[in-house]
């Protein structure tokens, strides 16, 4: 049992330092990589704006609630806003690009692997996972980032709109204390986070779309495997990413 686990997260890593190094080579498929891009955003806009209004403004909610209790009202607004964008929406994001687009990675990857069309590609000399992987990979963290952008904005608006017109905070209370307590690097951080995950969700769907079982019945076994250990992963990842950051880059005015 452990060494079958060991065995498969040996083959996982190994995949993904094979697609860090193709990602390099030539030639590139463009025209895959952008039918991906656009299949996976079009999967995941609508999704991910409309899972931020309610996270930005439970957020808000909470964070509010609890500033009330400690009499620290005016710093409802850089609590809220920070909490989004350093945690909130890049797991919103990888989440949504797991569940909606490396299923889809997962499935047609697996159908491939179970007509034999890429042992097909092998004998004629194309690597699979240049042709088809790389390009998977690079659109998932393309759309990563950019629908991370996507959703803190959102999930700030829905913050700002349920702090206001809900609790009484007021407007300038909101945004000044946001300007307090945020800072450039809590940006980068959030995009950096939402490019790790991407990379995650695309090599994971990719590896267990790869090495399906027993046939069709096998493919769906490998979708739903796909996501639950893209969800744990990710979560880890999250987790050591945040610490690191926090210990590595002191907080403003600190």
């Amino acid at each position: 049992m452990i060494g079958g686990a060991l065995r498969q997260t040996g083959r996982l890593f190994a995949l993904a330092v094979e697609v860090a190094r193709a990602i390099f080579r030539r030639p590139f498929q463009f025209r895959e990589f952008v039918e991906q891009f656009w299949f996976i955003a079009g999967v995941t806009i609508l999704p991910a704006a409309l899972v931020a209004i309610p996270f930005g403004a439970v957020i808000a909610l909470q964070v509010g609630s609890l500033t009330q209790q400690l009499g620290a009202q005016s710093f409802t607004g850089g609590a809220s806003v920070l909490a989004v964008v350093q945690q909130a929406s890049p797991l919103i994001v990888a989440l949504l690009i797991a569940g909606a687009a490396g299923s889809a990675i997962c499935a047609d990857l697996g159908s491939r692997t179970i007509r034999e069309e890429l042992d097909a590609m092998e004998v004629m000399g194309v690597s699979p996972v240049q042709r088809l992987v790389v390009p998977r990979v690079l659109a998932t963290m393309g759309v990563a980032v950019l629908l991370n952008g996507l959703v803190s904005v959102v999930g700030i608006v829905g913050g700002y709109a349920f702090n206001v017109f809900l609790q009484g905070g007021t407007p300038g209370a909101y945004l000044s204390s946001f300007s307090a307590l945020a800072q450039l690097s809590d940006l980068y951080i959030s995009e950096l986070k939402a490019l790790v995950f991407g990379f995650i969700a695309g090599v994971v769907a990719a590896y267990r779309g790869l090495n399906p079982r027993g046939g069709p019945k096998g493919v769906g076994d490998a979708v739903n495997q796909s996501v639950v250990i893209t969800f744990l992963l990710l979560f880890f990842v999250n987790m050591v990413m945040t610490g690191v950051y926090l210990q590595l880059v002191p907080p403003k005015g600190g």
